[in-house]
C-alpha cells in the first residue's frame, strides 16, 4: 500500500493531493507503508449499495495507518457483528477488485475476540 509523504516535514497523509496539508510544501513523494492499521470507527450497513450483495451487511470503517494517516474502507474476514469488533483492534491491509480498480480493504490482524 502507498500513500503520500511530505519531504519536508515527513509526515504521510491521505487523501491525495499536489500539497502537504500540514506544512504547505509541495515537496511530497508517494511511499510504500507498512499496511497495519487499527479500527477507529465502524458502521455495519445492513442494506448496501450496489456493488455489494444488498443481502448481506458490510462494515464500514475509519481506520488509522500506523503511519498516522486515517482512511474510511471496509471490513472483512470477520462476521458483520458488533461482538466482532473492537475499537482499537489491530488490522492488516488485503486488496479486493472491483470493477477494474483494486480497492484497499482491513482484515483483522489476530485472533478475533
Amino acid at each position: 500500500m502507498r500513500v503520500q509523504r511530505c519531504t519536508s516535514c515527513a509526515q504521510h497523509y491521505f487523501y491525495p493531493r499536489p500539497f502537504c496539508p500540514r506544512c504547505g510544501s509541495g515537496e511530497v513523494e508517494w511511499t510504500a507503508v507498512s499496511g497495519e492499521a487499527r479500527l477507529v470507527s465502524y458502521i455495519i450497513n445492513h442494506r448496501p449499495l450496489p456493488p455489494f450483495d444488498p443481502g448481506t451487511p458490510i462494515i464500514v470503517a475509519l481506520v488509522e495507518l500506523a503511519e498516522g494517516p486515517r482512511l474510511m474502507t471496509n471490513i472483512v474476514g470477520v462476521a458483520p457483528d458488533p461482538e466482532n469488533l473492537e475499537l482499537d483492534m489491530p488490522l492488516k491491509v488485503e486488496f479486493t477488485q472491483r470493477e477494474g480498480f483494486t480497492l484497499p480493504v482491513f482484515a483483522p490482524a489476530g485472533a478475533v475476540a
